[in-house]
């Protein structure tokens, strides 16, 4: 039942970034972008779900301190991200789906906002050329997962 429940969510998100990226205005503001974008897992406050969606909140912006680990981040929403992590104390596994579809300046925007939601200051940044950049290298789902295990061996992530 909880994969059906995860896979149901998975396609509702994909569905909400397509529509969202049509959107000319919407790269303006990160936090309406998650919103609708990411909310439906991850939650309005970006605490996840314990056992099913990660916590985004208090993490992604030390994750994305290093440059390797903002190009993980990137590739995660460009790329999708399957298979079992360890994030925020608590074991998930599951599947990320692309948010390839949408424009460069929105997961530049999205992601400039997760990182707000952490200690670290000042908060890393992301913007479009940033995004188009790790775009260029295409990687299947566990491929970033595989990107993610060999980060998290140099530089742990939380």
């Amino acid at each position: 039942m909880k994969k059906i429940l995860f896979s149901l969510s998975a396609a509702a998100l994909l569905a909400s970034g397509v529509t969202a990226s049509g959107k000319a205005h919407a790269a303006a503001d990160g936090q309406q972008l998650y919103t609708g974008n990411c909310s439906l897992c991850h939650q309005v406050s970006a605490a996840g779900v314990v056992g099913q969606f990660p916590p985004l909140k208090g993490r992604i912006g030390a994750i994305a301190s290093t440059p390797e680990g903002k190009a993980y981040v990137t590739h995660v929403l460009l790329n999708g991200l399957s298979g079992m992590i360890k994030a925020g104390g608590g074991t998930y596994m599951g599947y990320m789906p692309s948010f390839g579809a949408q424009s460069d300046e929105n997961i530049a925007a999205i992601l400039t906002y997760v990182a707000s939601l952490s200690d670290v200051k000042p908060a890393p940044t992301f913007t479009a050329d940033d995004v188009k950049k790790e775009r260029a290298s295409t990687l299947t789902p566990p491929a970033v997962l595989e990107e993610r295990n060999k980060l998290n061996a140099v530089h742990p992530i939380p």
